[in-house]
């Protein structure tokens, strides 16, 4: 007969291994998208067709929450518009922009520092504390961040600068969007709210290329469509829905830390698939990072 201690690492096993392919799969974004910018594809272009794939899924999801629920309301609805925009459609649009200036390492590094943004973002709106623990963790993962990118503007100049800045935009929308949520999960439940607001911005990107694009825009590459498709499902539905499987068997704080797997998994994928380099600057960035991050979330 096993003991508690004997089981207790089995029922643990199956979260765990959803939060490792979440992780895996939500850094594959940045390998497919680089990949898509070979094809001459630019950045309203690709967001479009990864969430017109993506919408179908997403609907589907809100629609599945939604049954028995309660209808939103207009304060509701406001809110779900809100969160849309900034958290998945901003964000995921800043995020394509700023990858086609600087490397898929790089991007995946300045989004990892999203909980010290959460953080910062709470203490200038509602007068936070922070712990002398969050704040050596965040002062090690910016010089970690700034360690790469100080690497990387040598080898392209301001481009990457300006990467930089897209992609960490796109890391300050999605802390609002984290701080504004808490809220509206709580009364919609975080299925219903993440499908709703992903639906939204499904729908801002497909009118954002119709206002900024011809039609004629939309004739690319047959591998921009597949690679698209794979973004939308494998990159993008997947692991939304394996992280939330994960968080209900595991928990937030276990589930965030299975997450440090992501900076390495997108380093190991762009040197093995878009031949970029790992140098000791690179490597050196990444274990600041993490062990900041690491840091950080032990000071909560």
């Amino acid at each position: 007969m096993s003991s508690p201690s004997d089981t207790a690492p089995k029922s643990l096993a199956p979260g765990l291994l959803l939060a490792t392919l979440g992780a895996i799969a939500f850094s594959g974004k940045a390998i497919i998208v680089k990949l898509a910018y070979r094809y001459g594809v630019d950045a309203v272009t690709l967001i479009m067709y990864r969430m017109l794939f993506a919408l179908p899924i997403f609907a589907l999801m809100a629609w599945w929450a939604s049954r028995g629920k309660a209808p939103l309301t207009r304060k509701d609805w406001l809110g779900v518009l809100w969160l849309g925009f900034t958290g998945y459609y901003l964000a995921s649009f800043l995020d394509f922009a700023g990858l086609a200036y600087i490397s898929a390492s790089l991007e995946r590094l300045i989004l990892y520092l999203n909980p010290t943004l959460v953080l910062l973002l709470g203490l200038v709106m509602y007068k936070r504390r922070v712990s002398a623990p969050q704040l050596i963790g965040m002062a090690i993962s910016y010089c970690g961040v700034v360690l790469v990118f100080g690497h990387e503007i040598t080898l392209q100049g301001a481009d990457a600068a300006w990467g930089t800045l897209l992609v960490f935009l796109s890391a300050v929308s999605y802390a609002l969007y984290l701080v504004y949520s808490g809220e509206m999960v709580r009364r919609l439940g975080s299925l219903r709210l993440v499908g709703l607001a992903t639906t939204v911005a499904c729908l801002c990107c497909l009118l954002q290329f119709v206002l900024l694009r011809p039609l004629s825009a939309a004739a690319v590459a047959p591998e921009v469509i597949w690679l698209s498709v794979l973004n939308a499902t494998l990159c993008t539905a997947a692991p939304v829905l394996m992280v939330m499987m994960a968080i209900e068997r595991i928990g937030a704080g276990m589930a965030a830390q299975t997450g440090m797997v992501g900076p390495m998994s997108t380093i190991l994928m762009g040197v093995l698939i878009l031949g970029e380099p790992f140098t000791a600057w690179v490597a050196a960035g990444t274990v600041l990072v993490i062990a900041g991050i690491f840091v950080f979330t032990r000071g909560r």
